[in-house]
């Protein structure tokens, strides 16, 4: 049941994602990629090589502010807009079933901005990295991961 036919897969990592549907039988996984997503990693303000300053009380005094994680909000962005464009496939009803396969920080930002219909739809979360793979080696390691559930 969890990997029928129809099911979404969402692989991602922090700088690209795939959503991809089963199209085989539970038998036999069989991947179809639906999108290709890559984060826009401009941040504006970025490239500057020194943390902003702020004033402090008394003449003539500066404190230094944190530099912030550039890569953490970006991640935080892109996980974002790709549940906005889930929310708007479910709402369409494009799909019943998801599993998310993404590292665990990853996971957990998609699981922060998801809303109570879409995480309903989540049949299996898997903390795993495997963007880097072929689509078939992906339906391969994820077939084997959802039968150990």
């Amino acid at each position: 049941m969890l990997l029928s036919k129809g099911t979404w897969v969402v692989v991602a990592d922090g700088e690209k994602a795939l959503v991809l549907e089963n199209t085989g039988p539970l038998t036999k996984t069989t991947l179809r990629v639906l999108r290709r997503d890559e984060a826009d990693l401009e941040i504006p303000g970025a490239d500057t090589d020194r943390p902003g300053r702020r004033a402090d009380p008394g003449p003539g005094q500066m404190s230094a502010m944190e530099i912030p994680d550039y890569a953490r909000l970006a991640s935080e962005r892109f996980a974002a807009s790709l549940v906005a464009r889930l929310v708007r496939s479910a709402d369409r009803g494009k799909f019943a079933h998801l599993v998310l396969v993404a590292p665990p920080q990853v996971l957990g930002a998609l699981r922060d901005e998801m809303d109570t219909a879409l995480r309903a739809r989540v049949v299996a979360e898997l903390p795993k990295t495997l963007t880097n793979h072929p689509v078939p080696k992906m339906a391969e390691l994820i077939a084997a991961e959802i039968d150990k559930l």
